[in-house]
């Protein structure tokens, strides 16, 4: 049987996983620092071409990839979240479906998907739970436009 304060730290890891998701689909990129990511944190987009880094790369990477211009609409949906606890520390492992709308270089736009996992390291902190490491990892892609290779 889980104990009130695992049940209050499994909400709170899971909150925090969908405040990611909500920064990232409304572009509100600065936030990550303080509301998600713990000063020394590690996030590793490589496996879609992404940046690997510390929270500044990170946040300078997704202003340059996620432009309105580039991909007028995405969405994040996260599920399926295991959690395990050990204490302050926690590691995790989170679905996440995202769709998303990218215009093309001769005109309109492409609505392509992609399936991965989240697999990541939570920490609590002073002002709550955060991710210390996040690495994505690939399960699948359907409909990317030909130019992109992943």
């Amino acid at each position: 049987m889980l104990s009130q304060q695992e049940i209050s730290d499994r909400l709170e890891i899971q909150d925090l996983c969908y405040r990611y998701a909500d920064l990232i689909d409304s572009k509100r990129f600065d936030a990550l620092a303080s509301e998600v990511f713990t000063e020394d944190a590690h996030i590793d987009y490589s496996v879609f071409g992404g940046s690997v880094g510390g929270v500044g790369e990170t946040i300078e990477f997704l202003k340059q990839a996620l432009t309105d211009e580039a991909f007028p609409a995405h969405q994040h949906l996260n599920a399926n979240i295991r959690i395990e606890l050990a204490g302050d520390e926690a590691s995790g492992r989170v679905m996440c479906f995202n769709p998303q709308e990218m215009s093309l270089p001769g005109g309109g736009t492409q609505l392509f998907m992609l399936g991965l996992w989240y697999v990541d390291h939570y920490r609590r902190t002073g002002v709550g739970w955060r991710i210390a490491s996040r690495v994505e990892e690939k399960s699948w892609v359907f409909n990317t436009p030909d130019f992109m290779s992943l």
